[in-house]
């Protein structure tokens, strides 16, 4: 990463001049590098002198934060990453990239390819990012796409930042509500086999109900009339829920999200899990019987102001109880290092308490991380659309999917980072012009395939990139290089909104770019040659941007 070779550069420069004696060997924090607001501030700016300043005087030694600078800055090897250099303020370091050092980074991610931008962070880690999970009763709310791609986007991040990630959807396929829609899907399958058959009280009385039950007739026929209600109904759970889970998992594919695990909440019930850590629990004093219920002590631990019921006074266990289990199966039987559940911002509440959950299970709530994310509102005509048309009850991911492709979709939707509220604009993601952000980037792409595909019927030389010095084309460079360093926010804010504003600049960059600077000048060839690579590693940079976001890179469009 350019960043980290300029850290390195300043700490050699450093140790220089404090092996010359012209500074005292003293030691210093870590050091910054980081980007000035300002563009004519440099690439990068430093505070080094002026924390080894600090350090001087706390050691006795009187200094001068301007004065270090300057000595710091005679010793910067040459050929390096750093060019100019200034001194600027008290006494910060403001560093321009080194003309020469760009041009040779233009190879670098060429030969990189796909992998430029990856990270080695992780160190193969093995994380788990699971999102989107729902009760298996029906299609998924046009809502969910956000946390679907936000989750899948983090997933990919992690990925190229050297993590090992496991995807996972949790079923909640246990409790009630399940049970609920398995005596709705009866009663609707009934009334298509021409039966009267009431659905029950607070069933699913969606429209969907019934496409599910012709699913069902198309499978089975007529046999669960032949049975029992109640033993028609038992034999339709696992049925049904193997029905909805793979319409789900149609449904997101659509949107081009895949797990590597379906995990069911039923099986947590099936193992004993959740009754050994209730009893656990229960004997070290974490759950306590109060008003016929069983109450998870959560306020014994800090930052959290309300227990949680784990099993009502009726018997039957909450869904806290099952997220009991859950975690303890994420972290103690699975082993993953750490969790990264992306959950509605509704859900905020439930974040202490899981951190409460954490340590009284012996493990660090550190290794858990909850995203949340804000609401979506669908937006046609400058007014909110609440309703569908077709279902009458509400907006589903396919619709909205129908009506503007999955890669609007998904790019609108990780433009805000998670705790902001998304307003969805209907009408621009449609749009097929450079006001929509998606295909703006996508024509950006397909414009620079175009150019390459068109060279191969050209003759050029071996690319010499010392022919690259046009003010266009170093600013290419430098937003290219950038990528890197925006993964690495992604990764550090667990949120990839960053890279969709990345994207943008680099196809309004490419664009000025184009604009500027002929790339196929036959009175040229050597700097059509440099121009070309150019042109490639822009490509990479940008494909791969958009692969990590889950959004197709076209060649053409």
């Amino acid at each position: 990463m350019v960043r980290d070779e300029i850290q390195q550069t300043l700490q050699k420069a450093l140790a220089a001049a404090q092996q010359k004696g012209e500074l005292p060997a003293v030691e210093l924090p870590a050091l910054e590098v980081l980007r000035p607001k300002q563009a004519d501030h440099g690439d990068y700016s430093t505070n080094l002198a002026l924390v080894a300043a600090a350090a001087l005087r706390k050691a006795g030694v009187a200094s001068n934060p301007r004065s270090i600078a300057q000595c710091i800055a005679d010793h910067l090897p040459a050929g390096g990453p750093i060019g100019a250099v200034e001194i600027a303020g008290p006494g910060f370091i403001n560093l321009h990239l080194s003309v020469s050092w760009l041009q040779q980074q233009v190879e670098r991610v060429v030969a990189a390819g796909p992998a430029f931008g990856n990270l080695h962070r992780g160190g193969g880690a093995r994380w788990q990012v699971e999102y989107l999970s729902a009760n298996p009763t029906g299609p998924l709310h046009y809502g969910g796409a956000r946390n679907g791609a936000l989750g899948d986007a983090l997933a990919n991040v992690l990925t190229a930042a050297g993590y090992q990630v496991q995807r996972e959807f949790y079923v909640n396929d246990a409790g009630n509500q399940f049970n609920l829609f398995a005596a709705t899907l009866y009663a609707r399958y009934a009334q298509l086999l021409g039966r009267e058959e009431p659905i029950p009280e607070q069933g699913y009385a969606g429209e969907y109900m019934f496409d599910y039950a012709q699913k069902l007739i198309d499978q089975h026929g007529d046999r669960f009339l032949q049975l029992a209600k109640d033993e028609a109904i038992a034999q339709l759970k696992p049925i049904s829920e193997a029905l909805v889970v793979a319409s789900l998992q149609a449904e997101l594919a659509r949107l081009g999200i895949h797990y590597d695990c379906w995990f069911r909440e039923q099986s947590l019930y099936d193992e004993g899990l959740v009754d050994q850590l209730l009893d656990r629990l229960r004997s070290q004093g974490d759950i306590a019987l109060r008003d016929g219920a069983l109450w998870f002590l959560a306020t014994h631990y800090p930052k959290v102001d309300k227990d949680e019921v784990v099993v009502r006074s009726n018997g039957m266990p909450t869904y806290f109880a099952s997220d009991i289990a859950y975690h303890y199966h994420k972290f103690v039987v699975r082993g993953f290092d750490h969790v990264v559940n992306v959950w509605g911002v509704d859900h905020q509440g439930h974040v202490p308490r899981m951190a409460a959950v954490m340590a009284a299970l012996g493990l660090d709530p550190a290794r858990l991380t909850i995203v949340l994310h804000g609401l979506v509102k669908l937006i046609r005509n400058g007014q909110e659309v609440k309703l569908s048309k077709r279902r009458g009850t509400l907006v589903t991911i396919g619709e909205v999917i129908d009506e503007v492709g999955a890669d609007a979709v998904r790019f609108n939707l990780l433009t805000r980072s998670p705790d902001s509220p998304v307003e969805f604009d209907l009408d621009l993601a449609a749009a097929a012009n450079n006001e929509n952000p998606v295909f703006f980037v996508q024509y950006s792409h397909a414009r620079i395939c175009s150019i390459l595909a068109k060279a191969e019927e050209s003759q050029l030389p071996p690319p010499d990139l010392s022919w690259l010095v046009h003010p266009s084309e170093l600013a290419l460079i430098r937003k290219v290089l950038e990528l890197e360093e925006q993964v690495e926010v992604a990764v550090d804010k667990l949120s990839p909104h960053n890279l969709t504003h990345y994207a943008v600049d680099l196809a309004k960059i490419f664009n000025s770019f184009y604009r500027d600077c002929k790339v196929l000048d036959p009175e040229q060839p050597h700097l059509s040659a440099a121009r070309l690579q150019l042109c490639q590693a822009a490509q990479i940079a940008l494909a791969k941007t958009l692969r990590l976001l889950g959004i197709s890179a076209p060649a053409s469009m």
